[in-house]
């Protein structure tokens, strides 16, 4: 008898969890498109780029669509930098062109085609100076993983000022931190006005094609003194790519850019500077 009972409960259970199994279609809002922007300007020499692409469906399934036929210019308050289209979407700077510290970088864009109900479109970003790194040095640890990890430390005299850095690592004049999630960003807050004797800015997976190590290796380490608003930007963008923690935490709010008449992304101008290391035989 008490097996007939339990049996009629599991069965009565088992059809509630089916009955209640509803597909929902949910209608999302395709109609309102806007500008994406990805473009800086830096100290080094180089064809500076800026990326505009627009915004699609959420289940478009190919690359963000590139918004070709631009005006596109970058201005020093004095000098103006035209840019062109060199592929569909992307604009670079002539090859000789170079930031400078202290000059806030104004980026214009006018479209031949209206986006978001404007065609006019403008950021600005202050190009902050960046201290030299005294040198880098590779530290291994076999015991941090299972065929170890190179950690990567800097030692330099931070100022006094307020700053806000993004590291990143090279091996033999191959970077490897290319996307957001590879980034390693931070504030002074815990070494301001200090000597950073040995502080870790990167870390190499020795089980790793790409970043292990073999003796005779260059690895190179690149830092950029970004502004606090990028900084703020760019951990936002990391916290929305990684996810909330906890599981069950408040919804993400919108990542906050600098681009003028609800333009999405940002415009950077950053200084950058370099040291290298070469990788030691394992245990030196």
């Amino acid at each position: 008898m008490k097996t007939k009972a339990y049996l009629f409960i599991f069965s009565f259970i088992s059809l509630i969890t089916v009955s209640c199994t509803e597909k929902i279609d949910i209608q999302l809002d395709d109609s309102y498109v806007r500008l994406v922007v990805d473009g800086s300007i830096s100290t080094d020499t180089m064809a500076h780029a800026v990326v505009l692409t627009s915004t699609s469906s959420y289940f478009y399934n190919q690359p963000a669509p590139p918004v070709s036929g631009a005006t596109v210019t970058i201005s020093d308050g004095i000098q103006v930098f035209p840019l062109t289209e060199t592929t569909p979407g992307t604009y670079t700077t002539a090859q000789e062109v170079f930031g400078i510290p202290g000059k806030v970088y104004s980026l214009n864009i006018k479209l031949a085609n209206a986006i978001g109900g404007h065609s006019d479109y403008s950021a600005s970003s202050t190009l902050n100076p960046v201290t030299a790194m005294d040198s880098i040095t590779l530290q291994f640890h076999p015991e941090w993983s299972e065929d170890g990890i190179w950690e990567v430390k800097c030692y330099v005299q931070e100022p006094p000022t307020v700053d806000f850095y993004r590291f990143l690592l090279s091996k033999n004049q191959t970077m490897f931190t290319d996307t957001l999630d590879e980034w390693i960003i931070s504030d002074d807050l815990f070494y301001n006005g200090n000597y950073t004797n040995g502080l870790p800015i990167g870390y190499l997976d020795q089980g790793s094609t790409e970043q292990g190590l073999r003796v005779g290796d260059t690895i190179t380490a690149e830092v950029n003194s970004i502004g606090k608003e990028y900084f703020n930007f760019l951990a936002e963008a990391q916290s929305e790519l990684f996810g909330s923690n906890p599981l069950f935490s408040g919804p993400p709010a919108n990542i906050k850019g600098n681009i003028s008449n609800g333009g999405i992304g940002f415009f950077t101008a950053y200084s950058a500077a370099r040291s290298y290391a070469i990788a030691p035989e394992f245990g030196k």
